[in-house]
């Protein structure tokens, strides 16, 4: 299988996926599905949502950080500062890419994903940053996986893996 570019990301029932620079939620089961999907491969966030994790490298995981800031500098990360440049950055390597946030970047690659992974949570959840409309027209969810919740997880929530529809259903 060939490498691909797939958005990746949570959202409550209203769309909201963050709250202050956050998640509005926290669902230790959602993120282990998070990481385990990830693992070994390339994620690319904005500044903003890599300043909200307090600009933590997720271990076992290449990290590329778009950024309108020519001179931003961190540790462990390369930075990009357009998708273009991302874009060409993935076409030299052989890893999946997943974007991985915020509102605007998940916008900015809108017409380049391959697959796209989303988590439904089953909350309508106060936030300030909500999942952006993108063109869905050749996308078709090939499975859906629901989590229950329980002590550790405070909302059921389900996964829906989204691939391109095949040329006969376009």
């Amino acid at each position: 299988m060939s490498k691909q570019l797939i958005a990746i990301w949570a959202e409550a029932h209203n769309h909201v996926i963050g709250k202050n620079h956050t998640m509005p939620w926290h669902l230790p089961a959602e993120l282990a599905h998070f990481k385990k999907t990830t693992m070994g491969s390339a994620i690319l966030m904005g500044r903003v949502t890599f300043d909200g994790m307090n600009r933590r490298c997720l271990p076992g995981r290449e990290t590329l950080i778009l950024t309108r800031d020519k001179d931003f500098d961190c540790e462990g990360v390369t930075t990009v500062t357009s998708v273009e440049e991302a874009l060409a950055w993935f076409e030299q390597q052989d890893k999946d890419l997943y974007i991985a946030g915020g509102a605007g970047v998940y916008k900015a690659f809108d017409g380049h994903y391959d697959a796209l992974i989303k988590t439904t949570i089953e909350a309508d959840l106060e936030g300030d940053t909500y999942f952006p409309q993108l063109d869905m027209t050749a996308f078709k969810e090939v499975s859906r996986d629901r989590v229950a919740k329980d002590d550790k997880n405070a909302y059921d929530f389900s996964i829906s893996q989204i691939g391109r529809a095949s040329c006969r259903e376009r």
